[in-house]
C-alpha cells in the first residue's frame, strides 16, 4: 500500500468515529429522494461537532458550512448520499437491516468522509481564508440531485467545487486525478418500432416489427465503428428488446432500450444525430414507423486543469499518491455542478473486492481518514490560492 493510511489528527478518535458513521450508514440505507433518516442522522453528526447547518431549501440532503469568519471566497465539497436497491451479499456484522437496498456504491464512505472533513474543517476554523459550503446531496443514483441542490442556491456564490468517488481496482493509499474528461455522459434511449401484426403463418400480410428491430440492433452497433474517431470514445449499448405475446403473431410493436456512453460533448451530439438518422432508415426500409426517445443523463465529468493541480497539492498534503486513471464509462451528476463552477473530481483507491453495484461491494475502511483528509485539504488549498490570486482564477471554466 501506497501512502500513508495513519495520518494523525487533532480528534484523538477521529477514524474509529469514521468507521463508526459509515457502519452506521451502511446499515441503514435508503434509496434516492427517500434519505429522511440519513439526512437526520448527519445532521445531528454536525450539529455535535458545533457545524452549522446552511438554510438551504431541500426536501432531502442538507448543506452546512465551515469557516467564513472573516470574510473570504466560498468553496464547495461535494458527496451524495444516497443506496441502491440491491439485495446486499457481503455477510458483514453490519450489513443492511433493509432487504433489497444497499450501499453498493460506496455513498456510505462518501458521506462519511466528508463529515470527517467538515470535523477538520471546524477545529481549523478560525484560519480559513474563506467559507467551505459541505453539501450532502441526495439522489445521485437518479441523476437528479445535483439539479436539486443547484435550484436551492447552494452553489451560488461558490468558485469552485470537489468531490470524489471510491474506486475499488485503486489499492488505499492511491487517489486518480486527471485533467480533462474522467467520467462519462450517461443518455438512455427507448425506440418504438411500429409495424403492421398478423398471423406468424401469413407473414406477407404484416409488417414485421422484430425482423426491423433485428436489424436496427445490429446496425446501430456501426455509428460508433464508423462515426468516431480512433482517438476518441462513445459507447452505444441495446440492453432490452421486447416484442410479441405468443408464438403464433407478428406483433404490431417492438421496443428496444439502452444506453449511449460518451466522453465529448461534440461526439455526443454526434453520435444522438446518427442514431436517429439509423432508426429511421432502418424502419423506413421495412416500411414500418419509428420513435426515438432520449434520456438525457448528466453531462461527463471534466476537470478543470488549475483546480486539478490543487487538488493534487492536497492529496500528497493527505499521505495520498496521485496516479493516471483510466476513465469511467459510468456517470456522475457531479458532472451538473461543473457546468456551473469549475472544480475537480478525483478517485480515491478502496481495495473493494468488488466494482460498483455488486451485491458484495464492499470499501477498505483504512481509505476513510485519507479521503475527509484530501477533501479538507482541497478546501484549504482552493480557499489560499482564491485569496492569493482573486476570484477571477474560479471563473476559468473553459480550461477543461
Amino acid at each position: 500500500m501506497s501512502g500513508n493510511a495513519d495520518v494523525q489528527h487533532p480528534l484523538a478518535d477521529w477514524n474509529a468515529k469514521l468507521v463508526s458513521i459509515r457502519r452506521e450508514l451502511h446499515a441503514h440505507p435508503e434509496l434516492s429522494h427517500e434519505e429522511f433518516r440519513t439526512t437526520e442522522a448527519i445532521r445531528a453528526w454536525l450539529a455535535e461537532a458545533g457545524v452549522r447547518i446552511a438554510d438551504f431549501p431541500l426536501k432531502t440532503g442538507l448543506v452546512a458550512e465551515a469557516g467564513g469568519l472573516h470574510g473570504g471566497p466560498v468553496v464547495a465539497l461535494r458527496a451524495d448520499i444516497d443506496a441502491l436497491p440491491v439485495r446486499e451479499e457481503t455477510g458483514l456484522p453490519f450489513a443492511s437491516r433493509h432487504d433489497g437496498k444497499m450501499h453498493a456504491c460506496g455513498h456510505d464512505f462518501h458521506t462519511a468522509a466528508l463529515l470527517g472533513a467538515a470535523f477538520l474543517l471546524k477545529e481549523r476554523e478560525r484560519e480559513l481564508p474563506g467559507t467551505v459550503r459541505l453539501i450532502f446531496q441526495p439522489a445521485e443514483e437518479k441523476a437528479q440531485g445535483a439539479n436539486l441542490v443547484l435550484a436551492s442556491g447552494a452553489l451560488r456564490g461558490a468558485k469552485a467545487i470537489f468531490g470524489f468517488h471510491n474506486k475499488p481496482d485503486l489499492p488505499v493509499g492511491q487517489i486518480g486525478i486527471k485533467a480533462g474528461p474522467l467520467m462519462a455522459a450517461a443518455d438512455g434511449f427507448v425506440v418504438e418500432l411500429h409495424g403492421v401484426g398478423s398471423h406468424a403463418a401469413v407473414p406477407e400480410a404484416s409488417v414485421d416489427p422484430i425482423v426491423a428491430a433485428a436489424q436496427l440492433v445490429t446496425a446501430l452497433q456501426s455509428i460508433v465503428s464508423r462515426n468516431v474517431g480512433p482517438l476518441q470514445s462513445a459507447v452505444v449499448s441495446v440492453t432490452r428488446l421486447q416484442a410479441g405475446t405468443s408464438w403464433n403473431v407478428i406483433p404490431e410493436k417492438a421496443v428496444l432500450e439502452g444506453t449511449l456512453r460518451s466522453f465529448d460533448p461534440d461526439v455526443r451530439l454526434l453520435v444522438r444525430e446518427r442514431f436517429e438518422q439509423v432508426a429511421r432508415g432502418v424502419a423506413a426500409a421495412f416500411g414500418a414507423g419509428v420513435r426515438v426517445r432520449w434520456i438525457e443523463g448528466p453531462p461527463a465529468v471534466i476537470n478543470d486543469p488549475y483546480w486539478v493541480e490543487a487538488a493534487a497539492a492536497a492529496a500528497a498534503k493527505a499521505g495520498l499518491t496521485s496516479v493516471e486513471p483510466v476513465p469511467s464509462p459510468a456517470g456522475e451528476d457531479f458532472a451538473f455542478y461543473q457546468r456551473e463552477v469549475p472544480g475537480a473530481f478525483a478517485f480515491i483507491g478502496t481495495s473493494g473486492p468488488h466494482e460498483w453495484h455488486h451485491p458484495a461491494f464492499d470499501v477498505d475502511e483504512r481509505a476513510l481518514p485519507l479521503a475527509a483528509s484530501y477533501l479538507a485539504n482541497a478546501a484549504e488549498e482552493a480557499l489560499l490560492r482564491l485569496t492569493r490570486t482573486g476570484a477571477v482564477t474560479g471563473e476559468r471554466r473553459d480550461r477543461a
